[in-house]
């Protein structure tokens, strides 16, 4: 289908356009932007006027259930959800059941998205077999299976020779290994930030130093093995101090937070708000700043959803035994734009940290706008208000920690290869 989208604002922070265009696509590629060719006549119009149209969004770090826990979501439900966000790129990390840890099971979530249709699924493969921390994957062969990257999600690799012969493993097959800080020994069974609040509500908490003390151990290993390696979500600010310093001094690191972690501390546990029971935990104001001014300074290169759905009675439980995580496909462009409001940053880089950063770290060819490129694309209201609730949200997924809260932008078209995926209904 030939499509022309017209009179919206076109933001592509990869070719530096911002101004008021068109944008033609044909064959599922985007053919150019500004004037349309002469030769070109559409099939159908999207009047993009008052609406930002920029890059499908790339989210580094999504579960979306399926293998294994399909009570709690599915690879056509939580794409369909990450539709309706923007979103036309997601990874998946590889704590599925059974684990990434095999061509098949890569091969199967990729089958799987493509007959949902609704974005392209990424698998992030396991570094250890069974995330065991024992020994190394094939990373080569499942590379070859589609994995765009390797993780041992929050499995720890406590044995730091196994993590030193992962990291020459990847080194040696350029590939990408994204890597969780947390020392599990230090982290233990907290669910807080150890500090005030967790110690006045009696909470068992886990220090910034899990964070930082992993990072140190992680960055030691880079230095020697000169792995590519991208840390998080991050939580604290010394931890953002410590990347800056290490990519100041070339070593091939990136970094990410989360949405959530963005706009919430530990204050909004307080109320023993099971919503707000994150991994890694909400941390002080203080965490908050430094999380933010390091994305600002491009430290923290991406935002991410870290999309975790669970059903109804996974967060009904007494704070520290409800299940951590939440779900955040659909608000995680709203809660992005608000730091365009708050002044934090231009609309262009909260666009690039949403899309085309994310698509560099990973290597991908993807969250630009540029003539020639797959025709991703995601078109938002940034005037539009809207209510999160159960109602509103399509995830499987109603574990928001900004459940009630009143968001401003919303998309209301998703464009996956030229075709359109999610439109608002009005």
């Amino acid at each position: 289908m030939k499509l022309r989208i017209h009179s919206g604002r076109i933001i592509d922070p990869a070719s530096g356009i911002d101004k008021t265009t068109e944008l033609c696509i044909t064959d599922e590629r985007i053919i150019s932007v500004g004037e349309t060719p002469q030769d070109f006549t559409p099939e159908q119009e999207i009047d993009a006027s008052g609406l930002i149209v920029c890059p499908g969004l790339v989210d580094l770090q999504a579960r979306l259930r399926e293998p294994g826990q399909e009570h709690n979501g599915t690879i056509e439900s939580e794409t369909a959800a990450a539709a309706a966000g923007g979103i036309t790129t997601l990874c998946c990390p590889p704590d599925t059941d059974p684990i990434t840890d095999t061509p098949a099971v890569a091969n199967l979530i990729q089958e799987l998205a493509q007959l949902a249709g609704n974005a392209q699924v990424l698998p992030i493969g396991a570094v250890t077999p069974g995330l065991n921390g024992e020994q190394i994957c094939e990373m080569v062969i499942l590379s070859q299976a589609g994995c765009i990257a390797f993780s041992n999600a929050e499995h720890p690799i406590i044995n730091t020779e196994v993590l030193r012969r992962a990291m020459e493993y990847a080194a040696s097959h350029n590939l990408t290994l994204l890597l969780r800080p947390q020392d599990s020994w230090l982290a233990a069974n907290g669910c807080a930030h150890e500090g005030a609040v967790s110690t006045r509500l009696g909470l068992p908490g886990i220090p910034e130093f899990a964070e930082t003390m992993e990072v140190t151990r992680l960055l030691t290993l880079v230095e020697q093995t000169g792995a590519r390696l991208h840390l998080g979500p991050l939580s604290t600010a010394r931890a953002v101090q410590m990347i800056g310093r290490a990519q100041f001094d070339g070593l091939p690191v990136s970094a990410s937070a989360t949405a959530h972690h963005l706009h919430l501390s530990e204050i909004d546990i307080s109320d023993f708000n099971s919503q707000c029971h994150l991994r890694p935990p909400l941390r002080t104001q203080r965490d908050q700043e430094g999380l933010r001014q390091g994305l600002k300074r491009g430290v923290i290169g991406a935002i991410c959803s870290d999309h975790q759905p669970h059903d109804v009675d996974a967060k009904l439980a007494p704070f520290g035994e409800t299940e951590p995580g939440a779900s955040g496909l659909e608000t995680l462009l709203p809660l992005s734009l608000r730091l365009v409001e708050q002044g934090i940053m231009e609309l262009p880089e909260v666009i690039a940290a949403l899309s085309w950063h994310p698509a560099k770290i990973l290597g991908i060819p993807g969250g630009t706008l540029s003539a020639g490129s797959t025709a991703n694309i995601c078109i938002f209201d940034p005037e539009h208000y809207w209510t999160v609730s159960p109602e509103t949200l399509i995830s499987h997924g109603k574990n928001s920690p900004v459940m009630r809260w009143e968001l401003k932008g919303r998309v209301t078209h998703t464009l996956l290869a030229g075709r359109l995926v999610h439109e608002l209904k009005q």
